[in-house]
């Protein structure tokens, strides 16, 4: 590819504190892949650190050391609930991951539940729920998005058996294109129809806030290695009804408040114990809670409109090289968070993030992003696009975040522009 000179680029703000969480990294590395795994944050692993000589059982010990680790594992529970907004009777439940929450849920749906979902998610919200979900397809505009869950779930109303519940599963920005979807629209219009709605917020919640009462959500799912918090921490969030209700997500010690000597003998608690039997992951959600509180004394309208500049100098960038393409599900300017996926004509994406790797130091990802579905369709339509062009089957993605800088935005393009 020929060095092509790009115009000039989008300055930035500068906030006082361009990274108030103190992100961790190598000297030299340049990690553009935040949206598979997030660098850990200096405020979870500070966390941790001070944690550590305590360590003991979880609500398993009258002494100082459990007392403490109790302590902090339901403080926690109670920063993180206030982090997502959560109303005073939700359940907060700390899982692995936001794989892990969504299965949780899928496990914990009432008999006969239909579960909605757009063909455009990641495979943590397609997969896990039962047989018999509608799927939607991919929409071309967030309205798109709204007008066919409407007519979904007018449809369902009158095909299926009145008083069946409904849950409508969405992610709240596309770990594909970073676009945001209208998460807000699309409750209301569940609501009306009497369903539930989850958000998949685990792109959206390193980049903006996410509050289950504003939006007006039943659950909410993410993962605490994607918000700097990479301690194998993560949570679903909700209203407690259906949770209480359903069996033990992991049937073990903690979940239980009476076991019998017959096996039929068990009382299960309510509450989030009900679904985190055994010894809990202390550490991870102290990590988790920290990287929340710290968010939450940021401020998060500087940093978005600094993750803004760094986006549009990115996407500008790329739009000048001739062969690249980006990938995109609704219009070039729908909002969207510091995620872009884009391919280079005539050459093989895991071949240029390879040598992106190797020479230049930058960690990009390549490949079709654990949501093949989607995809494999902005593939199509890229290729549609740009007739003649010679695309890949795969794609390469840079996802920024907190402490990405111009330099390393321009050393990706300049990188891209020299390609052998």
């Amino acid at each position: 590819m020929t060095v092509t000179l790009m115009p000039a680029l989008p300055t930035l703000p500068a906030p006082v504190r361009p990274d108030p969480l103190g992100v961790l990294g190598v000297p030299g590395e340049i990690n553009l892949d935040h949206a598979a795994s997030a660098p850990c944050a200096r405020a979870a692993a500070d966390a941790v650190a001070e944690l550590l000589p305590w360590y003991a059982s979880v609500h398993r010990g009258a002494g100082a050391l459990s007392r403490r680790c109790t302590l902090a594992y339901e403080r926690a529970r109670q920063t993180v609930a206030d982090f997502l907004g959560a109303r005073p009777d939700d359940h907060v439940i700390f899982t692995r991951n936001t794989t892990d929450a969504v299965n949780l849920l899928a496990r914990a749906l009432p008999a006969g539940t239909t579960v909605v979902t757009f063909a455009g998610e990641h495979h943590a919200n397609l997969l896990p729920w039962p047989r018999g979900s509608v799927r939607l397809p991919v929409p071309a505009s967030a309205a798109d998005a709204v007008r066919y869950l409407d007519a979904a779930l007018s449809e369902l109303a009158r095909d299926a058996r009145p008083g069946l519940p409904v849950l409508v599963a969405v992610t709240g920005a596309s770990n594909v294109t970073g676009e945001c979807w209208p998460v807000a629209e699309l409750a209301r219009v569940a609501h009306r129809h009497g369903a539930r709605i989850l958000v998949d917020a685990a792109q959206l919640a390193p980049h903006a806030p996410v509050d289950v009462t504003a939006l007006d959500v039943d659950y909410v799912a993410l993962s605490g290695h994607k918000l700097y918090a990479p301690f194998g921490a993560g949570v679903l969030a909700g209203r407690a009804d259906w949770l209480d209700a359903a069996p033990p997500y992991l049937p073990g010690g903690g979940a239980t408040s009476h076991v019998g000597a017959a096996t039929h003998e068990v009382r299960w608690t309510t509450g989030p114990a009900r679904h985190e039997g055994g010894t809990p992951n202390l550490l991870g959600a102290v990590a988790l809670a920290a990287v929340c509180a710290a968010f939450a004394a940021a401020d998060r309208d500087a940093l978005h409109a600094r993750e803004q500049a760094l986006l549009a100098r990115l996407r500008s960038g790329l739009a000048a090289l001739p062969g690249v393409v980006e990938l995109r599900t609704f219009g070039p300017e729908a909002p969207r968070v510091g995620i872009v996926s884009f391919v280079v004509a005539g050459r093989d994406s895991a071949e240029v993030a390879a040598h992106l790797a190797t020479r230049h130091r930058i960690g990009v990802r390549d490949g079709l992003f654990c949501a093949h579905p989607l995809a494999r369709r902005l593939l199509t339509e890229a290729a549609a696009r740009t007739p003649g062009a010679a695309l890949p089957p795969t794609a390469l993605r840079a996802s920024v975040g907190l402490g990405t800088t111009t330099h390393e935005i321009d050393s990706l393009l300049t990188a891209l522009s020299t390609l052998p």
